[in-house]
């Protein structure tokens, strides 16, 4: 059994880089020695999630108790996707709900905006992709110019490809920085831009 868990949750719209990416470092993280478990869950039962590019998506179940909650973007300037879900309340409130029992909360992308619906940003440095950066400064984060923000029990990543950053960033701090390296090396990946911690 893992030490920790991380649950990447789904929505219809989501962006596929924005979860499929951080999964895939996670699951060479376990590779390279991290203790951890991860699951792609979406918040009711599902057969399948359509992501934003048509990639259909099986889930491993619903969200649980995790350790880590990553939440992915996908769709802020349309009518689906993350603008759907922030509008529609309950994911924001399901991430609300994990992050005061005690997890530790992640955003890829776009994704930043369900945190900040969740009201787990007011006042805390965080990023999101470049297309709702006001929006995000709106919900009154303090919106800082980096590709991963570590705000401890808060995570914030740039837009897209930043995922893998975050998700690298995650391992070395938790499993140390040779099993980063490792996943590095195996992925052909260089983190890039900084890290605000």
């Amino acid at each position: 059994m893992a030490d920790l868990l991380a649950e990447i949750v789904l929505f219809d719209g989501f962006d596929e880089l924005d979860a499929i990416g951080p999964y895939e470092v996670f699951q060479n993280g376990a590779q390279a020695g991290a203790s951890l478990e991860t699951r792609l869950v979406t918040l009711e039962e599902t057969a399948l999630v359509t992501a934003s590019h048509g990639l259909r998506v099986e889930p491993d179940g619903t969200l649980g108790e995790p350790d880590l909650l990553l939440v992915p973007g996908g769709g802020w300037t349309t009518a689906g996707g993350v603008r759907a879900v922030v509008d529609e309340g309950t994911l924001p409130d399901a991430v609300g709900e994990r992050s005061a029992a005690g997890a530790t909360v992640a955003s890829v992308c776009t994704g930043a905006m369900v945190l900040a619906a969740g009201g787990l940003l007011e006042g805390r440095p965080a990023i999101t992709h470049q297309v709702a950066v006001d929006d995000l400064e709106a919900h009154a984060a303090d919106v800082i110019d980096a590709r991963v923000v570590d705000d401890g029990d808060v995570l914030t990543a740039g837009g897209v490809t930043a995922g893998l950053d975050l998700a690298l960033w995650f391992l070395e701090r938790e499993f140390g920085a040779a099993v980063a390296a490792a996943v590095e090396t195996e992925m052909e990946h260089e983190r890039r831009g900084a890290v605000v911690d």
